[in-house]
């Protein structure tokens, strides 16, 4: 990716973080933009988009339990509904007034 374009998107998924989640600590979003940005799969992905997935991806493995969830056996669609509630509590807590499978 050309460095002028990396820049320009970086600045993009950061407004858009910081849209989505206005309380979130610095230091933790600096990780889902990061993440954003190295992910294959984002990395065509609109920049709503992309910070979004991003956001709930880190948050998703930060905060809750899913990877011991897959670890005790537990298929991916059934960790990620069993972690859906902290998401949102975190979600909530930083000021993001979207949910994990809601509606916008």
């Amino acid at each position: 990716m050309c460095p002028m374009r990396y820049v320009n998107r970086r600045a993009g998924i950061d407004q858009a973080v910081r849209r989505l989640v206005p309380a979130a600590p610095r230091h933790e979003m600096s990780e889902v933009i990061d993440h954003a940005l190295s992910s294959p799969g984002l990395k065509k992905a609109a920049v709503d988009k992309a910070a979004w997935l991003s956001l709930v991806a880190y948050l998703r493995h930060a905060y809750t339990d899913y990877e011991d969830l897959l670890e005790e056996g537990y298929g991916v669609e059934a960790a990620r509904h069993f972690c859906r509630q902290q998401i949102d509590e975190v979600l909530q807590a930083w000021g993001c007034r979207r949910k994990v499978g809601g509606k916008d």
